[in-house]
């Protein structure tokens, strides 16, 4: 599939991808999500591609002249159902591909009591995608009663790579070389909740050093005081390889620089 390798392309330079998702506003509103265009200007020499809803996309007035991979996300719920768990399918490929898009995404959380559903929805949306030669982004987490551990975690990115994406996301873990290995598409670390940026910076390096094909990071980078020194760290420990000492040793102009 030319059109699916080309697409990939832009979202990952040399096999390795920083990914910077903005996509929460459905789910809750959250501080540092207010001016999505000046985010993206702030951070766009350093991510490789942004997940968006729609709606954010249509009216952005600089995702046309970004080089940057463009992931329009086509799963929702919010925190005031009665279930956030029940992700639902809002949009399509076809829609997605009208507004620019590089490729979709799709939530799935196993072990809700909606993942039959939420499976197949996926496996469909994969079928749509290759009729289009677009990537599918699976975000997989185990939910609901399930344990995180490195046998769900393992277990959620099989699912992704066995339905038909062609990136998988899931939580990191400990022991995370086991989960790559059983998953024989990239797979990328969720950010996940705010943390310190050290602490992020080294579960990052890590994970690369596990296997792991890069990050998607959201919250720590928007949510941050300096989203541009958080994105440009990441992006020297994830596309040059640099150890969380290398990296504070080199950019003393970087904010990473004062937090030792």
């Amino acid at each position: 599939m030319i059109g699916k390798k080309r697409r990939m392309r832009r979202i990952f330079e040399n096999g390795r991808t920083l990914i910077m998702p903005v996509d929460h506003g459905v789910t809750k509103v959250e501080d540092g999500l207010q001016n999505i265009d000046e985010l993206l200007r702030l951070v766009a020499d350093y991510i490789d591609a942004v997940v968006m809803h729609k709606g954010v996309v249509k009216n952005s007035k600089v995702i046309a002249d970004l080089e940057v991979g463009l992931i329009v996300h086509l799963s929702a719920s919010t925190y005031l159902s009665k279930d956030p768990n029940d992700k639902r399918i809002i949009s399509n490929v076809e829609s997605a591909l009208k507004l620019g898009a590089d490729a979709v995404s799709v939530h799935v959380n196993v072990g809700s009591e909606t993942e039959a559903r939420q499976l197949e929805e996926l496996g469909m949306v994969c079928d749509e995608a290759d009729s289009f030669g677009v990537p599918v982004l699976a975000m997989m987490y185990p939910r609901g009663k399930v344990e995180v551990n490195v046998e769900t975690v393992k277990q959620c990115a099989r699912i992704g790579y066995e339905l038909g994406a062609d990136i998988v996301k899931v939580p990191y873990i400990d022991g995370f070389a086991e989960v790559v290995k059983f998953c024989k598409i990239p797979v990328v670390i969720a950010g996940g909740s705010k943390e310190g940026e050290i602490e992020l910076l080294r579960k990052v390096e890590i994970a690369m050093k596990s296997g792991a094909s890069g990050v998607a990071v959201g919250r720590n980078i928007f949510n941050s005081p300096s989203p541009r020194d958080i994105a440009k760290a990441l992006h020297h420990i994830i596309h040059e390889q640099m150890s969380v000492e290398e990296v504070m040793e080199n950019e003393g102009d970087l904010a990473i620089s004062r937090w030792r």
